[in-house]
């Protein structure tokens, strides 16, 4: 019986020394799952502040860009002018952009209504919009320069 009891006393030491082990284990674990949430913490708060950074700086030179951009087509000449607004015709006058370029607003509106209830229409109505953006196009980049000048900007038509 002695050596019975030996031997269970022998395990429970044995098991008693494995709990400690295991106990010294979950903290070594606890405390590293602590710093890696800190960290984890600090990394956020970086990239929040950077993103606000990014964000800033994305919209400042988007500014820039739409005021120099505005400026070179105010200080166009007319043949400039032309070529641009002729291939913004052909190439994105399905959404009506070469109308708001030459102010006329309501046709550009239209265009563009048109331009995307294409995407409900399964692109008939972008379709109607592109041709007569297409057929625009050729046209202003057929005239002369001073044809361009008075019909488009002086005389203001504002179709074909």
């Amino acid at each position: 019986m002695s050596e019975d009891k030996n031997l269970k006393d022998d395990l429970n030491n044995m098991l008693d020394g494995a709990k400690d082990e295991l106990k010294k284990a979950a903290d070594r674990a606890s405390k590293k799952a602590g710093e890696f949430a800190e960290e984890a913490k600090q990394v956020f708060e970086d990239a929040k502040g950077n993103s606000g950074e990014f964000a800033g700086g994305a919209k400042e030179s988007a500014k820039e860009f739409a005021n120099d951009a505005k400026d070179a087509f105010d200080n166009a000449s007319g043949e400039n002018k032309k070529i641009l607004i002729g291939i913004l015709s052909i190439v994105l006058g399905w959404l009506g952009v070469h109308k708001f370029l030459l102010g006329y607003n309501t046709e550009g509106v239209i265009l563009l209504v048109l331009g995307l209830l294409g995407f409900f229409t399964c692109g008939l109505t972008s379709c109607v919009s592109g041709i007569i953006g297409l057929i625009e196009g050729i046209i202003y980049l057929t005239k002369s320069d001073e044809e361009f000048y008075n019909t488009y900007q002086v005389g203001k038509k504002p179709w074909f």
